[in-house]
């Protein structure tokens, strides 16, 4: 890693660089996590002697090595003139470490974590954090007392923050985090913060739940926060609730678990969406997807009740109610969670429209039924751009085999690179 480094203009780069953004392009989970940290991330700041600000970015946060401290000397990844850092992180533990004292002259810092769902198991001496200025944070899933315990602590030391993101989806909460919590909870200990920005998905299972709110109660209890305004999507699906508060405009990448009843909302910045409900997505439904998510790249759709009243037969026949949906941007769509007849509502090209999709996960048997065995000529065009084809459930190697050596397949799918078996969710 450190020979990137070595070049005739070595002491130009060393004493005049002061803002790095950093840009994963490839998935590079096979390296080491926490020798990329010393080898890559500590040397970056012992080369550059002047940086100020450092970003590390890629396509999705799990496709690039996250920093890791734990266990790791308090000198590792120190600066005393870094200001600002945006970072990918392995647990709740590293972002502790990095507000130990060790970034002395941080005002900014911007966190993601993948997932929450243990203690810090480590002691850290965190003083009230005066000099920062702008705190984001980012967890796709974390624990209800990991929230309660860990991470609510840490604002209250934040006694000087201007701009708080939050982003994070809580799991096996009993109550709500509405406006009453978030003021009394977050805000109260920040007398300096402008500017919030918030989307916070609770998962809740019904058994467990204490009080309910409806939609208008959460919305009336931010009447008296005086930033932006908010809206809250309330999904119910099976055994759990999914409440969704959110600041407008809404201005993340990703929104999960929304079912048929949303906001008209337009969003703008969202990039990965999945939509997952117990009542059938109806052909209308994607339709208002489109709508109010005209940038969409990413889809899941997890559904497992038929579109049409006949649930022992699909029906492949073109309705001439239907109006082509558009989807311009969408480049991967995963179908494997789904009844066969969404499928066929995303591959039948009188129903949807995919002119850059490029990756698709779908259940075998479907994909067979819905192509009627790669000849169907509907459903021929939505697959004619896919490069990476991945079959769910796993299947017998021989059997993908002899599909890649089927000439329908092939002609199906003209620009495919790669066809693999679904081992674990993704």
């Amino acid at each position: 890693m450190k020979n990137c480094f070595k070049t005739p203009f070595r002491h130009i780069f060393q004493q005049q660089i002061t803002d790095l953004i950093l840009v994963f392009e490839n998935n590079l989970n096979e390296i080491s996590i926490k020798n990329y940290t010393t080898d890559m991330y500590e040397y970056i700041l012992k080369f550059f002697e002047n940086l100020k600000h450092l970003s590390v970015m890629g396509s999705f946060p799990r496709f690039f090595p996250p920093l890791v401290l734990n266990n790791l000397p308090s000198t590792t990844f120190f600066s005393s003139i870094l200001n600002k850092l945006s970072i990918h992180i392995m647990n709740f533990d590293d972002c502790l470490a990095l507000l130990d004292g060790r970034l002395k002259q941080l005002t900014t810092l911007i966190l993601v974590i993948d997932n929450m769902k243990n203690h810090s198991s480590n002691v850290y001496h965190i003083d009230n954090l005066s000099n920062l200025k702008c705190f984001s944070l980012t967890i796709y899933d974390c624990l209800t007392d990991l929230y309660d315990t860990e991470i609510l602590p840490l604002f209250r030391r934040m006694i000087n923050l201007e701009e708080l993101t939050l982003y994070i989806t809580i799991r096996n909460r009993t109550t709500l985090i509405d406006g009453n919590h978030i003021s009394n909870e977050i805000l109260i200990h920040m007398p300096q913060l402008h500017t919030l920005k918030f989307c916070i998905s609770i998962k809740i299972h019904r058994n467990h739940f204490i009080h309910y709110l409806s939609k208008n109660d959460i919305q009336q209890s931010f009447s008296n926060i005086k930033y932006q305004q908010m809206d809250c999507i309330v999904n119910y699906t099976y055994n759990i609730t999914t409440y969704q508060i959110f600041s407008l405009p809404f201005m993340f990448d990703c929104l999960k678990s929304i079912g048929n009843i949303f906001p008209s909302i337009i969003f703008n910045h969202v990039r990965r969406l999945t939509v997952y409900d117990d009542v059938p997505f109806r052909h209308e439904f994607f339709h208002r997807i489109a709508w109010s998510f005209p940038l969409l790249k990413y889809l899941c759709v997890i559904n497992f009740k038929p579109q049409s009243s006949k649930l022992d037969k699909l029906n492949l026949n073109y309705n001439q109610l239907f109006s082509v949906i558009k989807y311009p941007y969408l480049i991967s769509l995963r179908l494997d969670m789904a009844y066969i007849h969404y499928t066929d509502q995303f591959l039948n090209q009188t129903k949807t429209h995919l002119p850059s999709l490029t990756k698709l996960t779908v259940d075998y048997e479907r994909l067979n039924i819905v192509t009627r065995n790669f000849r169907k000529t509907t459903t021929r065009l939505n697959c004619s751009k896919i490069k990476q084809l991945i079959i769910s459930p796993p299947i017998m190697n021989s059997i993908v085999t002899n599909m890649r050596r089927s000439k329908h397949f092939n002609l199906y799918f003209p620009l495919l690179e790669s066809c693999v078996c679904s081992l674990e969710d993704e």
